[in-house]
Formats: C-alpha cells, sequence, structure tokens
C-alpha cells in the first residue's frame, strides 16, 4: 500500500470517528476506536509501541511510546487539545528521526471540525517502512 492511499484512510477514519463521538474525549477513546477501526480495515498497527533509545554507551529500554503504528510505515500521533501547542510537532518528528522513518500524522481530535485537527509530519531523512527493524 502506498503512503498517500494509507493516510487517506487515516483521514477518512479519523473524520468518521470524530462525527459519531464528537471532540471533548480523552485522547485514550479516540486511540482505542482508531486502532479497532485500522484493524477491522485490515491494517496492521501497532499500538503504544515502546522503543529503545541507544545514546553513546547509555540504552534506555522505555525512552518514548508511539501512540499508533500503521503498516510499519506511518506513526499517529492522537491528541485532544485546543489549541494545538507546536511542541507535538516536534514530538512527531522525534519520533519520526528516531525511529528512520519518513510519514507521520498529528491527529488533534479537541476541534470542531476534525478537518482542522489533520497534520502531516515528515522526515525527509526517513524511510518508507521499517518493517526489517522489528
Amino acid at each position: 500500500m502506498k503512503i498517500n492511499e494509507l493516510t487517506g484512510i487515516v483521514i477518512d477514519l479519523c473524520i468518521k470517528i470524530h462525527s459519531r463521538v464528537g471532540p471533548g474525549c480523552f485522547e485514550k477513546v479516540y486511540e482505542e476506536i482508531l486502532y479497532y477501526e485500522l484493524r477491522k480495515f485490515g491494517l496492521k498497527v501497532v499500538r503504544q509501541k515502546i522503543l529503545s533509545l541507544e545514546y553513546e554507551e547509555l540504552s534506555m529500554k522505555n525512552a518514548y511510546k508511539v501512540d499508533l503504528l500503521v503498516e510499519d510505515m506511518l506513526i499517529l500521533e492522537l491528541k485532544s487539545i485546543y489549541p494545538l501547542p507546536p511542541v507535538y510537532f516536534k514530538q512527531v518528528r522525534t519520533h519520526l528521526s528516531l525511529l528512520g522513518l519518513k510519514h507521520g500524522m498529528l491527529l488533534n481530535f479537541g476541534v470542531e471540525l476534525m478537518r482542522d485537527g489533520i497534520y502531516r509530519v515528515f522526515n525527509n531523512f526517513g524511510k518508507e517502512s521499517i518493517a526489517h527493524n522489528f
């Protein structure tokens, strides 16, 4: 599956979820429902993936977590806050960089219209997929 097709599916599902549930729930609610919908769609999804970080001789086993990793190629970071602080874009970029991945999305369900809460985030130095790393 190509990345644009995958992000299109994610966007459609987020709009569906937001229209049924509305804004104002905890992030965990949207994450659970999106995970369910993506799996129902037949996609490979890893939820709350805890990843390690190596820094010189230091190895940290629980350094960071990714809300959802879809098809080993797309990181999804979910939020439910308004206004959305810019630090969350940096968080997604950092996750992409640490994973060596190219594509991410920041999805903010705390908005009136879901289309206003969908952002694509890129790491120009990342790979299309990390399937071989797991």
